[in-house]
């Protein structure tokens, strides 16, 4: 049932902010599966279940496997997300189902070793659409030093009947981050 176009591996690498030379680089990762849309052309289907179960674990397999491929070990990722786009023929809700399912998001959480939420998006958009992947610390969604969002996109991807699924993750903060957290905020405000 997984039927799988292509997918892609993207990688970047900040050397530098701000004039300042980092001690390491900083590596944003996405692996991206752009697969046929499971309920196109079939109407309004109320229960998207089967195809859940039918597709989001191999799809989050796949995924996990690809983002090992450039990544050596759980320790070097500091930060995730995940995010979707269903083809303009498509539901939300088709992109949703794939991402938001523990049988998902736990291949690529557990494979991390996070424990926070992984942060998402899904939206509708024709060939070129950008994935927004917005990223948190693996591990403290509260730490705003990993709040990093990270785009991609495929020229040819999503066809009117496909789904853009993407995972993100980062090797780091975002370059010197200096704004506090929210528990320093709350500090201060005697919110806490």
């Amino acid at each position: 049932m997984l039927n799988i176009r292509k997918v892609y591996t993207f990688v970047e690498e900040t050397w530098s902010e701000g004039g300042r030379e980092l001690e390491v680089p900083i590596r944003n990762i996405a692996t991206v599966a752009v697969l046929q849309n499971p309920w196109h052309g079939r109407g309004f289907v109320e229960d998207l279940k089967p195809e859940i179960l039918a597709c989001a674990p191999d799809l989050g397999d796949v995924l996990v496997k690809k983002l090992f491929e450039v990544i050596d070990s759980p320790d070097e990722v500091e930060a995730f997300g995940k995010a979707a786009v269903v083809g303009v023929d498509g539901e939300i809700e088709h992109a949703s189902a794939l991402i938001h399912t523990f049988r998902f998001g736990n291949k690529f959480r557990d494979s991390v070793q996070g424990t926070s939420i992984l942060t998402f998006t899904n939206k509708r958009g024709g060939p070129g659409t950008y994935v927004t992947l917005p990223l948190v610390h693996k591990n403290d969604e509260s730490k705003r030093s990993h709040y990093i969002t990270f785009d991609v996109n495929i020229p040819d991807a999503p066809r009117a009947d496909e789904i853009v699924v993407a995972i993100g993750a980062s090797t780091g903060a975002r370059p010197f981050p200096r704004i506090g957290d929210r528990h320093q905020d709350m500090a201060e405000m005697g919110l806490k």
